[in-house]
């Protein structure tokens, strides 16, 4: 019964916000996102392209389609509920007609097997917070509350704006996990609406970074150097990957950086493997 009634609490208005988003995954009782038990929300979209990422459906912006042509059992279920009339029998299994599909779902919906898989789903600001309702009983016992993550969240300013206030309308902790990689605005508004920021810095020699990234590692640092001057809470994180970013001169170099910035901000190290599988 007081579990019901901590539910009923935290029952969530309509905010009537049409802003919608890509979302890749809601990840629900995560306990490595920020403190406490959190609902960590992906978005999709990245400006980055590291080697070694572990959510690389999460680079591109737009849907996609993911096939796993082994667990097919060729019943065209797909093809006979298409609305666009994209799919069509191939000699191995269903073929899509790239022109013709809008990434609906309807296919992967429909599926039995689970060998269609939509990556990147649009969703409104109320569709992700009737999510995040369903964990909210374990946020005040655990400290906990919402990530959001990606991908890049920066990357759709937007929508992040509405899903960060409408969270804070709740009382729910709001934590942002962030490359850096970002317009100085965005996340300046995106600092004016969170409660905690989760920073990565991946490499400090700027040619190396862009081998690593494709990008300069420039804009990030000066980010964070920026935010440090704001009463702003951070996290500096450091993923630490084997023959990459791993030697005894990056991380002093790393070291003696986030111990320059103002503020005192706690940081962390953390071990990937090269393709990002793994995390020690």
């Amino acid at each position: 019964m007081r579990i019901a009634g901590r539910a009923d609490h935290f029952r969530i208005k309509p905010c009537n916000v049409m802003q919608t988003g890509k979302i890749f995954d809601i990840k629900k009782y995560a306990i490595h996102d920020g403190p406490g038990i959190r609902t960590t929300i992906f978005f999709k979209g990245c400006p980055l392209s590291c080697t070694w990422c572990h959510n690389p459906e999460g680079i591109a912006g737009a849907s996609q389609r993911l096939y796993r042509r082994v667990r097919c059992i060729g019943c065209l279920e797909c093809a006979a509920v298409c609305p666009e009339k994209a799919i069509a029998a191939g000699t191995r299994g269903p073929d899509w007609n790239a022109s013709d599909c809008v990434f609906c779902g309807t296919c992967a919906d429909i599926c039995p097997a689970d060998s269609v898989e939509l990556i990147g789903k649009t969703m409104s600001v109320d569709e992700v917070m009737a999510e995040i309702a369903k964990d909210a009983v374990f946020y005040d016992t655990s400290r906990g509350g919402v990530t959001i993550s990606g991908g890049e969240p920066l990357m759709q300013p937007a929508f992040l704006m509405d899903l960060l206030e409408a969270c804070g309308k709740m009382g729910f902790h709001r934590t942002v996990d962030t490359s850096g990689y970002a317009d100085r605005q965005v996340l300046l508004e995106t600092a004016s609406r969170t409660d905690l920021f989760l920073y990565d810095l991946k490499h400090m020699d700027p040619a190396k970074h862009a081998g690593f990234t494709g990008v300069s590692n420039e804009r990030i640092l000066a980010n964070l150097e920026f935010l440090s001057r704001r009463e702003v809470a951070i996290i500096i994180r450091f993923p630490v990957i084997p023959g990459l970013n791993s030697d005894e001169k990056n991380i002093d170099q790393t070291g003696a950086f986030v111990a320059s910035l103002p503020g005192g901000h706690p940081h962390k190290y953390f071990a990937l493997s090269r393709r990002g599988h793994g995390q020690v």
